[in-house]
Formats: C-alpha cells, sequence, structure tokens
C-alpha cells in the first residue's frame, strides 16, 4: 500500500496553497511560472486590450523552445462542458502526451497528478483555475494524469497534445483515489462519463518509470 504521506497537494484555489514558486522568466510575450512540481509551467501571455477588445498570442514555436518545451504540438482539442463536469484523471500509458491547456469560455480547476515512479514528486497533485479571465495556460508534461472541473455554468477548454489520441493506451485514475486526496471545489456531485466513473486508484494503475 501506498503511504499516505507522499501524496501532498498543491492549489492556487483560494484557500489553498500556492501552486507556483514565485520566480518566473519573461521569454517573448510570454511569463513562464514553473509549478510546484518539476517539469510543468504556468503561462501568462501578453495581453493587448482596448476599446475593441484584446489580441493575445496563446503560442509561439520559439518561445516554447526557449521554456524547454521541445517536443511538437501535433493535435489540438476542444470540449466544451456544463457545470460539474468532471473530467480526468486521464493519461496514455503508451504515446503519452504533453498538453498546452487554455480556457476560452467559462472557468475550470485544472488538475494534474505526477505518475512517475522515479520521480521525487510521484503522487503529487497540484491545481489551477483557469478561465476565460485570467487568460492563463497550462503546460503538463508526459508522465502525469490531468484532468478538471467545470466551476462555471459552462467551460471551453482547448489543448494542444505533443502526441496523436490513442484510445488503445487510455487509462484513468479515480477522481477520488483517497490516497491522492485532491480537493476539488465541488458544490454537488460530479457529471462524470462511464469510463472516468471507471478509473483505477493510484496503486492499482499502470504508471511511468
Amino acid at each position: 500500500m501506498l503511504s499516505s504521506g507522499r501524496f501532498k497537494r498543491s492549489s492556487s484555489w483560494p484557500g489553498c496553497p500556492l501552486l507556483f514558486t514565485p520566480c518566473c522568466e519573461l521569454v517573448g510575450r510570454m511569463k513562464a511560472t514553473p509549478a510546484s512540481i518539476p517539469d510543468a509551467l504556468i503561462l501568462e501571455p501578453k495581453v493587448f486590450e482596448d476599446s475593441r477588445g484584446f489580441f493575445l498570442e496563446s503560442y509561439n514555436q520559439r518561445v516554447m523552445a526557449e521554456l524547454g518545451i521541445v517536443a511538437p504540438f501535433v493535435q489540438d482539442n476542444h470540449s466544451c462542458s456544463s457545470s460539474q463536469v468532471l473530467r480526468g484523471l486521464h493519461y496514455q500509458i503508451q504515446q503519452p502526451q504533453g498538453k498546452l491547456i487554455r480556457v476560452i469560455a467559462g472557468e475550470i480547476f485544472d488538475v494534474a497528478v505526477d505518475i512517475r515512479k522515479s520521480s521525487p514528486t510521484f503522487g503529487q497533485w497540484f491545481g489551477l483555475a483557469l478561465s476565460a479571465q485570467n487568460k492563463l495556460l497550462l503546460y503538463v508534461p508526459p508522465g502525469f494524469a490531468h484532468g478538471f472541473l467545470v466551476v462555471s455554468d459552462r467551460a471551453e477548454v482547448l489543448y494542444k497534445t505533443t502526441d496523436f489520441w490513442a484510445p488503445q493506451h487510455e487509462r484513468c485514475i479515480i477522481w477520488n483515489d483517497p490516497e491522492l486526496g485532491i480537493e476539488w471545489p465541488l458544490t454537488a456531485s460530479p457529471i462524470l462519463s462511464p469510463k472516468d466513473a471507471a478509473g483505477v486508484p493510484l496503486c492499482r494503475a499502470e504508471l511511468f518509470p
């Protein structure tokens, strides 16, 4: 049995500890802040606003490379979900995917769990509010399980992936695994797909080395 002492939380949700360390780096039109778990990055684009609206650069290959994100993104996904829909915790055990996630309508509580057995932060999770208002992006590297909860009436999520969808390699860790102790900001029972409701706990999941 895995020791519950390993499973620490980190979150930027109101009332929770900060997700990230204070240091940041400005590269091009993107400010990058490292998350508390290595290799994950919080990205804040420079927003140009005036009476007409706004403009921002959400992706630039050269900027990403300077930040250490060198794997090419090969697929763009777009999901729309209603309030209290919870998707996750998903990963692909083969063809693992890095993900660059942002929200263009509404708000989500986005969660990533380090499931790399050799990592010093194995079994730890962090959470971040992503919304159309704050315009933040989150880069989740391969080796993590990922999920989110919709906390607005509706949310549209865009994410880029570094490998193609491979349903035969999809795996799911149950969202409410007590060993992980993820503090989802739920106001009602979550709305789950049958696949997500059948997720397994971390102690029975296939994991990365």
